[in-house]
């Protein structure tokens, strides 16, 4: 499969990068963790990766044109059923790509992939809202939070965390609506909310939605794409955003990747970028009841 990935980027001009597991930024994202060590002769601590995008970014702001990467990634407090520390992403980067053009290639990727054995089916693309709706009984962009509190207590989910309104909807869409997706054929959720726009530009009009989407097949989340943004002075105020939050709930703040933020400054080209799980694909193609089950060394046997 691996050799598939490289063949198909090979095929389409699109250049294999390396950038640094090891680096001094870290992501602002209150939902994803950090592993943080100490190496010596460095001042302060040193991240590993938790995707390779900011470095990849800073490569498409040098010129690189368009870009993938195959990569080890670590995330900590993430082990589960469909989770690792560690894992395989493909990441790419695909100049004058807007979010729809960029989903139509992660489908022909997947197809690829999973071919012969399963073929699929052309894949449905739902909105965030309408997925919220159809699935849990909630509209996400006019329900107050108690309606998002009662659709979860109808699916039997309590939570006694003091949770914020996008984390109560990441509850439902993690919970209820995820599990429904892509069941009969691949799915894609687009149009997330501008508070969980995270790092994709917002499209005009109202209500205010992120041209971001995720990737869905067998319920399992597979990819998450951006129409990138690229205001270096937008993405400060989100990180600015990110680092509040994570300070309101007590959790580390690392320092913002002013390299990222410079590269942008300078100027990066229009483009679309992805990021998808290589292990669940090999899962899915598996028919794997877990994640482990399609890694040679998992957690618990690394």
């Amino acid at each position: 499969m691996l050799a598939q990935v490289r063949e198909f980027f090979a095929s389409r001009g699109v250049l294999e990068v390396e950038t640094p597991i090891l680096g001094s930024g870290a992501v602002s994202d209150p939902q994803i963790e950090s592993l943080a060590t100490r190496v010596a002769g460095v001042t302060g601590p040193s991240y590993l990766s938790t995707s390779p995008e900011y470095a990849m970014k800073r490569l498409l702001a040098a010129g690189s044109g368009d870009i993938y990467q195959v990569c080890k990634v670590f995330r900590d407090a993430e082990r589960g059923r469909w989770h690792n520390p560690e894992f395989t992403m493909i990441e790419w980067y695909r100049l004058g790509f807007n979010d729809g053009a960029l989903m139509a290639e992660v489908e022909g990727l997947a197809a690829l992939l999973l071919a012969p054995d399963r073929p699929l089916r052309p894949a449905e693309r739902l909105t965030y809202a309408e997925a919220l709706r159809r699935h849990a009984g909630v509209d996400a962009h006019q329900d107050d939070e108690s309606a998002f509190e009662r659709a979860a207590a109808d699916h039997g989910i309590v939570c006694r965390a003091e949770l914020d309104r996008d984390a109560k909807l990441d509850l439902l869409m993690g919970l209820v609506v995820g599990p429904k997706l892509g069941l009969e054929r691949p799915c894609f959720i687009c149009d997330y909310p501008a508070s969980q726009a995270s790092l994709a530009r917002l499209k005009p009009g109202q209500p205010a939605v992120a041209a971001r989407f995720e990737f869905y097949i067998d319920g399992i989340e597979l990819a998450n794409g951006f129409h990138e943004l690229a205001d270096a002075a937008e993405q400060r105020a989100r990180f600015d955003g990110d680092l509040a939050v994570r300070g309101a709930r007590g959790q580390v703040r690392p320092p913002r990747d002013e390299r990222l933020l410079a590269a942008l400054k300078s100027g990066i080209p229009d483009c679309a970028g992805v990021a998808l799980g290589f292990d669940r694909l090999v899962a899915v193609a598996l028919d794997a009841a877990r994640l482990s089950e399609a890694m040679s060394f998992s957690i618990d046997n690394a």
